[in-house]
């Protein structure tokens, strides 16, 4: 992990969350070429990295993101493959 990891998966998802609607656009990235998936396997990674107690803070803001993404999105109907073998947020879809 690089430093402000976090940080910069933190910014994305706030940064995609003030989109208005229902559901999150998925042409609106960060920068081009890098999903909000890709900030979310960032903080698993750092969650797997950092001790107990910010472990557990850092857990409580996941969860957050977690329910306003799963919220914000909708199931992929298609089958499994090894973009989804990953993370749930990965089997996940969001509107063109």
């Amino acid at each position: 992990m690089w430093t402000d990891a976090v940080a910069d998966a933190l910014a994305r998802f706030e940064s995609a969350f003030k989109q208005s609607g229902r559901h999150l656009n998925a042409s609106q990235v960060w920068r081009p070429g890098l999903e909000l998936e890709y900030a979310r396997d960032d903080l698993e990674e750092a969650m797997l990295r950092l001790p107990r107690g910010a472990r557990r803070d850092l857990g409580l803001l996941i969860a957050r993101i977690d329910d306003e993404f799963e919220r914000r999105t909708l199931p992929d109907p298609g089958p499994v493959n090894e973009w989804t073998v990953g993370g749930w947020w990965w089997s996940r879809i969001r509107e063109r």
